[in-house]
């Protein structure tokens, strides 16, 4: 059993204080002290009793605390922080600053299993999974420490680091946490979850009580090139993909967000976005176009400018709304597909 109580929702922390003879109601206390006031020390929860404390540090619960152990900023103003775990592990999480909106880009895996060649973080393979309280204590602690500290983190996607649905019970749950009114009180709607497209994950988010915004990283508009791209086309063909999503919006008549990766002579010109087109037809969505980010052991090269537009132009024309998300964070390897890049260089 899970004995971090930052970790904890609040209906878990019900179900723990009331197992242990105290009203349901202290369960409030502890989850508004950890994840609002950044109390770190069973002690330091003085809305408990001492004896109640005592009893919790008895029973083995305890607080966590990630460490902050490097920070970087980049021209642009992009931060990334580099995050160390009890077991000598590294995460990393990006904070972009957009006019008075900062977004902070969260880790779900230690490393990640699906192996997209376009990210510097698929190289690394897979270590582990994160603990709710480990994706939880990125946003508490960039929340604590920034460079315009006078404005909160507005906006989180779970983007960074893994697959937040190869971890989807401690991703949900971390939902929870970060959007409960008690703790961060992140609305529902700034809340994103980034899959490469698993479709069991998407079938259960579906049916939930809660619903974050969904964004599937989508890269190409046929099985072919997305299979070069990304491996997990081969368990999840696009047709089976695009059926859950019918299912899905069908269900929570919500609107997709579709990254898409731009690649030099791979998937990039006017025919693969008129192919693009075809395939999102009848798809509530949106298209967030990103220039592929280039990192040391791949041999990619993004589209430039032109292409880009390009290819924006033709999804635009369609009625599709497109948004061309400008290159940040590239000086420390903070853009989107570089997380976990200086780690691969010690893999050539």
């Amino acid at each position: 059993m899970e004995k971090d109580l930052k970790s904890k929702t609040v209906v878990q922390l019900e179900r723990l204080v009331t197992g242990l003879g105290q009203p349901k109601y202290i369960a409030g206390y502890i989850f508004s002290a950890i994840q609002s006031r950044g109390v770190t020390d069973i002690s330091a929860i003085t809305t408990l009793s001492k004896s109640f404390r005592a009893k919790l540090a008895e029973e083995g619960y305890y607080i966590s605390k990630l460490g902050i152990v490097d920070k970087l900023t980049d021209p642009d103003g992009t931060v990334k922080y580099v995050f160390g775990l009890h077991d000598g592990g590294r995460v990393e999480s990006v904070l972009l600053f957009d006019d008075d909106r900062r977004t902070l880009c969260v880790s779900t895996q230690v490393g990640c299993a699906m192996g997209c060649v376009f990210c510097a973080t698929g190289r690394l393979g897979l270590a582990r999974n994160l603990t709710v309280g480990e994706i939880v204590d990125q946003v508490n602690l960039v929340g604590g420490d920034s460079p315009k500290a006078d404005a909160r983190i507005s906006n989180i996607v779970f983007m960074g680091m893994g697959e937040p649905l190869a971890n989807y019970d401690a991703v949900l749950d971390a939902v929870r946490i970060l959007n409960n009114s008690a703790g961060r009180h992140i609305g529902i709607r700034h809340l994103t979850m980034s899959t490469c497209g698993l479709v069991e994950g998407i079938e259960r988010l579906a049916e939930e009580d809660i619903q974050p915004r969904l964004a599937i990283s989508l890269n190409a508009p046929t099985d072919a090139i997305r299979q070069k791209l990304m491996p997990i086309t081969k368990k999840y063909p696009l047709n089976r993909l695009f059926a859950v999503i019918e299912r899905y919006q069908r269900t929570t008549r919500n609107r997709v967000t579709f990254e898409y990766c731009l690649i030099k002579g791979v998937n990039d010109t006017v025919l693969h976005a008129q192919m693009l087109v075809k395939r999102l037809r009848g798809v509530m969505c949106n298209v967030n176009l990103i220039e592929y980010n280039p990192h040391e052991g791949c041999n990619l090269k993004p589209s430039g400018r032109q292409a880009i537009e390009r290819f924006a132009g033709v999804l635009k024309d369609a009625g599709i709304e497109t948004t061309v998300r400008l290159k940040m964070g590239q000086t420390i390897n903070a853009a989107c597909g570089q997380l976990g890049a200086k780690r691969t260089e010690n893999l050539e």
